[in-house]
């Protein structure tokens, strides 16, 4: 237990450091065009020279595939500065770390087991991010509408006063405002801008400020007020949304809870005494049984979650 419980600190520890390397901001201009070079500069190590060699290599294989642009668009939503090959790159080297510890630990059928699910691990942690950058943004749209409706009453034109809210709200919203600001002043119509913006985040209700200003554009009248009442059904919206989902709060904890018991409690007992439950692995009756708690378990989780989830 000491030893498992000492590789998951490493495999924590190296995903951490890589985190924090590939995740650094990337400057907008090269390093050459924004200094001199130095000639006393110190040449680059083997391993950034591997690094870059291999970054480039998968670089090259995803733009000869066409997966950049996918892979680049899921990176986009999650608000990560990454480029796809440094992405995967991340998620191979947690792979193989994860497949070398898995190998010490429990042999190499554990370790073959964490080096498939590292792709799967790196997906499942871009749904989360995206996921959340979404929540935020949602959260932040009542307090969005009121700073863009307090800048058209203070005399700011409409795209004006879209540029005043980028900088000044908080992120992602100041992201992707800043976005449409940018995406404006290259050419683009304003309400394309924002109707993307409401895809990309899949916000409905930014969805109705976007058709609210397009029709404000046509017709003419008081944004201001407008404004002022998407946000009014926005707040009454949000209201219920929480008061939902603290009542549901219950049911989803005893769904987690009543999932993790049959995995939890075999652990236990594999790690206590493994001879307890090794005849399961030693007859096809054993393999049975695993398939169907396995199969009684995916039906009742996915029970479950349908009976907790709510579409607003």
């Amino acid at each position: 237990m000491a030893v498992l419980l000492g590789a998951l600190l490493c495999l924590m520890a190296f995903l951490l450091l890589l985190f924090v390397t590939f995740s650094s901001s990337t400057p907008r201009l090269p390093i050459d065009r924004r200094r001199p070079p130095r000639l006393d500069a110190a040449p680059p190590s083997v391993l950034s020279r591997v690094t870059g060699i291999t970054t480039s290599a998968i670089a090259d294989t995803l733009n000869r595939h066409g997966w950049t642009r996918s892979i680049t668009d899921a990176l986009d939503r999650a608000g990560l500065r990454l480029s796809p090959a440094d992405f995967i790159v991340l998620v191979g080297a947690a792979g193989l770390v994860s497949a070398v510890l898995g190998f010490l630990v429990g042999g190499p059928l554990l370790g073959l087991l964490l080096l498939v699910v590292a792709p799967l691990g790196g997906k499942v942690f871009l749904s989360l991010a995206v996921g959340k950058r979404r929540r935020a943004f949602a959260d932040q749209l009542d307090d969005t509408l009121q700073l863009l409706a307090g800048s058209l009453r203070a005399g700011h034109s409409l795209l004006r006063a879209v540029d005043a809210v980028s900088r000044e709200a908080q992120a992602p919203t100041s992201e992707e405002l800043a976005r449409v600001v940018n995406q404006t002043r290259l050419g683009r119509d304003l309400n394309t801008a924002l109707e993307e913006t409401a895809e990309r985040m899949n916000n409905e209700d930014f969805s109705w400020v976007s058709q609210a200003i397009g029709i404000h554009r046509e017709v003419g009248g008081d944004l201001a007020q407008v404004l002022d009442q998407v946000g009014h059904t926005i707040r009454e919206r949000n209201q219920i949304r929480r008061q939902v989902k603290a009542l549901s709060a219950e049911g989803k904890m005893s769904a987690y809870i009543l999932i993790a018991l049959p995995i939890i409690v075999p652990g236990i007992m594999t790690a206590m005494n493994p001879a307890f439950i090794q005849p399961l692995f030693e007859s096809i009756i054993g393999y049975g049984i695993l398939f169907l708690a396995f199969s009684m378990l995916t039906v009742g989780a996915l029970w479950m979650r349908k009976i907790v989830s709510f579409k607003f």
